[in-house]
């Protein structure tokens, strides 16, 4: 069975309703018992308090990931799951005062409480420092209640749209996973069709698609104004615990290398013999593209995964054997993949739309290294298990790297140039792509008013077009292209985040692989384990790094300079 196994959540709707009625009236309860007394509390009572109001947001989380995973395994299902959404956020109603009354407690007593509760140290310094940009009991309430009706809705009209969307692919009806695994077909006529077709489609839906762009927008804008953020990345970078300025550091390091990008493509180009490369033959395979069926990439991952660390295994063969994987594309299914944390009551679930191709390999590494991440976090307590996303996609791209130096070891030359292109432009869409997606962002963002199609065609060639320099044409079909990007509509600003770990982990895996560090596994696991309870620059102290070193970005991506040049010399053998 390729399918998740739900009922681990919950066996039904009936069983779903009565324990979302047991948490309803023990939130109604907290909220009676403690609302405008947190100043009264001793020490150890506040613990209790803190402890119940993490069981209480512990369950909320797990309703909420059953009613999503049923709603991306079938996205018609969108009134069911708006249903118990607004169910929760009435829940989370009662819980609203809970952390706004901590800020506003007297420095000496918050300062107490947090001594007090171990464990839970860094959730709480990490409320005091955020509180400048809580509001008031009843703005929280109003803005709780709205959500749903704001970029929440229109993030579920994005992924109901695409979900639903066909593409008409010489006499197919092909989803949009489908379709843009074309890009990779060895057919030149082959990937230019598919690029046609699917710009043809997203310029059909431009409308719908630009005024979702300048909705998010513009509710991002009034959220900053209401809570005083500078701009609009500014609540993102809170999250993720990293400056400003380091995201500046790490963007500028990346464009001041994108001449890795124009001579890896300018080679690319001479290898297959084109005059000119065009945006549809960035993924043209070199050599014979690998077919890899579900079951032979789960036995790959299992055994690079089994060398590395029997952690790693052992959550992995949890995963397939347990049914924690949803694997291929069905209709109304949601696209992309995405590996959800949900609760320790659970357990991870895996979203996969699995074509057969060598990178749904990697794909499907990335994602359990999310998964084993996760599962890892279980062992911190619950409000302290969500991890920023500086580091959150650590697991998942070192993940890739174990398969790469895995299958690599017992290839022909032709193969092994086929295997280090693949990887290097999955290294290119992690790094310099999500580098062009956040400057993208930021101009998208910066403008007051809202943008037509055109504005936002052109400000997304201008980016995309520093990163390939003079060595790929991009069309002016590719100018649509940034409108079927989901982290644009979900998560503003999320997309540097890839970029950081990209190069996080190419400076981790260049210190495992030189045996330096002779603990680096269990380094790496205590890594995984500590969740979100350490801010990301004490996670990589660990390791002797300091991010906010302005030379540790060249350290991950002088890595990537030496896997292009690697290829170069395979290349002129």
């Amino acid at each position: 069975m390729q399918n998740w196994n739900l009922s681990v959540l919950f066996k039904d709707e009936q069983e779903l309703n009565v324990f979302l009625q047991n948490t309803q009236e023990e939130a109604y309860n907290f909220k009676k018992q403690y609302e405008n007394q947190l100043h009264h509390l001793s020490v150890e009572v506040f613990l209790q308090a803190l402890k119940d109001y993490e069981t209480l947001i512990l369950k909320l989380s797990h309703i909420l990931t059953y009613v999503y995973l049923n709603f991306a395994q079938d996205t018609t299902q969108g009134a069911f799951y708006a249903k118990y959404e607004n169910l929760s956020k009435k829940i989370e109603e009662n819980l609203l005062f809970f952390e706004l009354e901590f800020c506003e407690l007297k420095d000496e007593q918050s300062q107490a409480f947090i001594a007090f509760c171990k464990g839970y140290e860094f959730y709480l310094n990490n409320l005091i420092l955020h509180k400048k940009h809580n509001l008031s009991k009843k703005e929280e309430r109003v803005i709780l209640a709205l959500s749903s009706t704001g970029s929440n809705a229109f993030a579920r009209l994005f992924d109901e749209t695409f979900s639903a969307l066909k593409f008409n692919f010489e006499g197919q009806k092909l989803s949009e996973e489908e379709i843009l695994s074309k890009l990779y077909h060895p057919d030149r006529s082959i990937r230019k069709k598919a690029s046609k077709c699917f710009s043809k489609t997203l310029k059909k839906q431009n409308k719908l698609l630009v005024y979702i762009f300048n909705m998010i927008k513009t509710e991002l804008a009034s959220i900053c104004e209401l809570r005083s953020y500078e701009s609009p990345e500014s609540s993102r970078h809170m999250r993720n615990q990293i400056s400003k300025k380091s995201v500046d550091a790490l963007i500028c390091a990346s464009e001041n290398s994108f001449d890795i990008v124009s001579k890896f493509y300018n080679a690319k180009k001479k290898i297959l013999g084109y005059k000119k490369l065009k945006d549809y033959d960035r993924y043209a395979p070199i050599g014979k593209e690998m077919q890899i069926d579900f079951n032979q990439a789960k036995d790959i991952v299992l055994e690079a995964f089994k060398n590395f660390s029997c952690d790693f295994y052992k959550i992995a063969k949890d995963a397939f054997d347990n049914h924690w994987i949803d694997v291929y594309p069905k209709e109304f299914k949601q696209s992309g993949a995405f590996s959800h944390s949900s609760t320790p009551l659970s357990h991870p679930f895996i979203l996969l739309n699995y074509t057969n191709q060598r990178r749904d390999l990697f794909t499907l590494a990335h994602e359990l290294g999310h998964t084993i991440h996760q599962k890892l976090s279980y062992k911190v307590s619950f409000l302290n298990q969500d991890t920023p996303l500086t580091t959150a996609e650590t697991a998942s791209v070192f993940a890739e790297m174990l398969i790469f130096d895995h299958i690599k070891e017992n290839l022909n030359k032709e193969e092994l140039l086929s295997l280090y292109a693949a990887k290097i432009e999955d290294i290119f869409a992690t790094l310099y792509r999500q580098i062009n997606f956040t400057t993208f962002e930021r101009r998208f963002h910066a403008k007051k008013e809202e943008l037509s199609a055109d504005e936002l065609s052109q400000i997304w060639l201008e980016e995309s077009r520093k990163m390939f320099q003079d060595s790929v044409i991009l069309t002016k079909n590719y100018g649509l292209w940034y409108s079927y990007i989901p982290h644009f509509i979900h998560s503003p600003f999320y997309c540097y985040a890839y970029a950081y770990a990209q190069l996080l982990v190419l400076a981790l895996y260049g210190l495992y692989k030189s045996e330096k560090c002779t603990d680096f596994t269990s380094i790496y696991i205590d890594f995984l384990s500590s969740g979100g309870s350490k801010s990301p620059k004490e996670l990589v102290a660990m390791f002797g790094f300091d991010i906010e070193s302005d030379e540790f970005w060249n350290i991950g991506l002088e890595q990537v300079r030496k896997l292009v040049d690697e290829f170069l010399r395979l290349s002129n053998d």
